[in-house]
């Protein structure tokens, strides 16, 4: 087993402030619910009853305004337009599943509206990011007269203008951070924008394209349940892009993925046959780590065109050839993966200094673009640094970059731009091409603002505790209640509890390559626990000894067609 970094990294326990007692009780009692339940509320900023019924509730009635976003009535008036005059409509997307579902979903919608509209999504190896000069000329030649782009646009200001020079009107929807110039569209749509009075401003790109479709049902009168239909596709591209779950984002992936179980979308249900999660009980991980990959993949590694086949088609062997085509995709995608993982942890390995240079740039000729983000995610949360891997082909190299919670990577870019061709993203991950003579430079501008800007304690990963439980304490009523606060996800993860003075019971054992399995017991409660890719603390587990702290989530585990509450690992000492 490869030992890393991380393992070596001791996560400091961070416990939040003790909130005031007697308001505790109070909205225990309110809610009729043990104070447990209220501390986790607490917590999460929720601190009384409206706001708990709210957040635990999550209906659809608590969907925000569409038409308080900035240009929505301009957006809805040319959309209408268009449609009604059944103009050639290009929806424009990009290659994630963010992008793909969005596609989709407004492909569905148009459909239903009797639109003329077809897609187009970029080729990532040869366009790159975003909406291409060639794109536009695509549309130029096939009539289009409106283009609505969805995950993209928001920097687009030369394309666009390129557009409207041939006479293409444009409609963006996006979430990525604009430019201090907009472009020169119909309308933008954007709840980041400077200007936009739109309450919340975390959407998920699928989630903006779920806005405009919504404002645009409610113009013409239409019934929302047949958007409310299609919210299987809003949920899978909310969660797979790692915004936040709060407010709006969890209604609607909560509300979607108890939608997926019972889909009418002929693709999704492929690929939740492919994956083995037909008729499961699915939880937002499910989404995360079995089918959004599948759908990265096509787009990682070729054209993501098939995907949006896949999610729209209405034609079940097509639905099924094409999840079998991902499937192979996916398989490719995890082999190039791998390699360029071990590749890039050894470089990093050998040349990280935490010290001096609290950040890793590394480049490589044989790396694969599509992939390069998925495995710095992986090395940053290895090393616990904000981390940027660069794919060389040529005199360029395309680069991606992931990032540690005190570290927004999109700032620091800016601070590097005159290094870079051109770059795009958030906070947390970035995209960028660079000259390959500039990377030297690149890397020594960005590794000085990472330490300007960290400090030796921002370098310590933190493992946030919700709060301190007996194993007494848990129980199936507390598990069926832990259940209202899913979806989880960014700023909404599952609750985290610490048990302390356990005593571990029976031998604890090694399962698979790297997980731990072992029992521990406190006073008459004795519960399983498993703890992914932990095997090397191993020795930490001392059977017969009552002198072990636990951090952990608590769990429901299927086994041989039981239900059984399970404790899931986060730390021990």
């Amino acid at each position: 087993m490869q030992e890393s970094e991380n393992m070596r990294l001791e996560q400091r326990w961070v416990f939040p402030p003790e909130p005031p007692q007697e308001q505790l009780e109070r909205l225990a009692s309110g809610l009729k619910v043990p104070l447990i339940i209220a501390r986790i509320l607490w917590n999460r900023g929720i601190e009384n009853f409206e706001d708990s019924k709210t957040f635990l509730r999550l209906s659809l009635e608590d969907l925000h305004d569409p038409f308080t976003m900035a240009d929505m009535e301009k957006a809805v008036e040319r959309l209408s337009k268009a449609i009604d005059s059944q103009e050639q409509i290009m929806v424009y997307g990009d290659y994630d599943v963010d992008g793909v579902t969005a596609v989709s979903f407004l492909l569905k919608i148009l459909k239903i509206l009797g639109a003329n509209s077809f897609f187009y999504i970029p080729d990532r190896l040869t366009e790159g990011y975003g909406i291409s000069v060639e794109g536009i000329k695509e549309a130029k030649k096939k009539g289009v007269s409106l283009i609505i782009s969805v995950d993209c646009g928001v920097t687009a200001v030369e394309e666009i203008q390129l557009a409207k020079e041939l006479g293409i009107d444009v409609i963006v929807t996006d979430h990525h951070q604009p430019a201090e110039e907009l472009p020169e569209a119909v309308a933008v749509l954007d709840p980041k924008r400077d200007d936009c009075s739109y309450p919340f401003k975390e959407l998920a790109g699928v989630g903006v394209a779920f806005k405009l479709a919504q404002a645009l049902f409610q113009k013409r009168n239409l019934d929302q349940n047949q958007l409310y239909e299609h919210l299987d596709l809003i949920a899978l591209g909310t969660v797979a892009d790692i915004v936040p779950l709060r407010d709006e984002n969890r209604v609607l992936a909560k509300h979607g993925i108890d939608r997926i179980a019972i889909s009418s979308n002929l693709g999704l249900k492929a690929l939740l046959e492919n994956t083995g999660l037909t008729g499961r009980i699915l939880g937002t991980g499910h989404l995360v780590f079995n089918i959004a990959p599948r759908i990265n993949a096509v787009g990682r590694m070729g054209n993501a065109g098939r995907a949006v086949r896949l999610l729209t088609t209405e034609n079940e062997v097509q639905a099924r050839n094409i999840a079998k085509i991902l499937e192979s995709e996916n398989r490719k995608r995890k082999d190039t993966n791998e390699r360029i993982f071990s590749e890039a942890f050894q470089m990093a390995k050998e040349s990280i200094d935490r010290e001096s240079n609290p950040a890793i740039v590394l480049h490589s000729e044989g790396w694969h673009p599509g992939v390069i983000g998925i495995v710095a995610s992986r090395i940053a949360e290895e090393f616990y640094l904000p981390t940027i891997l660069i794919a060389l082909d040529g005199k360029e190299g395309r680069g991606s970059g992931r990032s540690i919670p005190d570290f927004n990577i999109y700032k620091a870019l800016k601070t590097c731009k005159s290094d870079l061709l051109g770059f795009g993203g958030h906070k947390y991950a970035i995209g960028l091409t660079v000259k390959r003579e500039k990377i030297d430079q690149f890397r020594e501008n960005f590794q000085a603002v990472a330490r300007s800007v960290l400090t030796p304690e921002q370098l310590i990963p933190k493992l946030k505790i919700d709060a301190e439980l007996d194993l007494s304490e848990i129980d199936s009523q507390l598990l069926e209640l832990l259940k209202y606060f899913a979806p989880y996800g960014p700023q909404n993860m599952r609750p985290v509890m610490v048990s302390r003075n356990l005593e571990v019971v029976g031998t604890p054992m090694i399962a698979g390559k790297e997980h731990l399995r072992f029992k521990v017991r406190q006073g008459g409660s004795v519960f399983n626990c498993i703890g992914f890719r932990m095997g090397y603390l191993l020795y930490r587990l001392i059977p017969g000894e009552k002198n072990l702290d636990m951090v952990y989530v608590i769990e429901e585990d299927h086994w041989q067609g039981e239900k059984r509450i399970q404790l899931r690992v986060k730390n021990i000492r």
